[in-house]
C-alpha cells in the first residue's frame, strides 16, 4: 500500500514539473513587446529573428535587421541598447561589442517571423 502511495505521489509530482516554466525561459515583457512592433510591420526581407544569449553572465537579446547595411542590435532584459555586434556598411557592426560572437553563448531562438 505505501509503496503504490508512494508512485503515485512521485507520478503526480513529475507530472505538475512538466507544465510549469523555468523562470529562464521566460521572455522579457519588453522584449515581447519588440517583438510585436515588428509583426505589426510587413514581413522582413530576410525574416526576423530574435536570439537569447549569455554574454559576460548576462542575458542578451539580439535581433536582427530588417535589410541590408543595417546593425543587428543587442539588448539586455531591460531593453537597454547594449550595442550592433555586426551589420551597417561595414558588417562589423558599431565597434561596442566586437568580441561578441566569440565571447557569447547561444541560448535559444525566441523567435522568428515565420509568416
Amino acid at each position: 500500500m505505501n509503496r503504490i502511495l508512494l508512485m503515485t505521489l512521485l507520478s503526480s509530482m513529475i507530472f505538475l514539473q512538466c507544465g510549469k516554466k523555468n523562470e529562464n525561459d521566460v521572455v522579457p515583457a519588453c522584449v515581447q513587446a519588440k517583438i510585436s512592433e515588428i509583426k505589426a510591420q510587413p514581413k522582413w526581407n530576410p525574416p526576423a529573428e530574435v536570439a537569447e544569449y549569455l554574454y559576460y553572465g548576462r542575458k542578451v537579446f539580439l535581433f536582427t535587421s530588417d535589410c541590408c547595411d543595417q546593425y543587428i542590435q543587442l539588448y539586455d532584459e531591460n531593453c537597454n541598447y547594449i550595442c550592433a555586434p555586426s551589420g551597417g556598411l561595414t558588417g562589423h557592426g558599431d565597434g561596442k561589442c566586437a568580441d561578441f560572437y566569440s565571447s557569447a553563448k547561444l541560448i535559444k531562438l525566441v523567435w522568428k517571423d515565420n509568416r
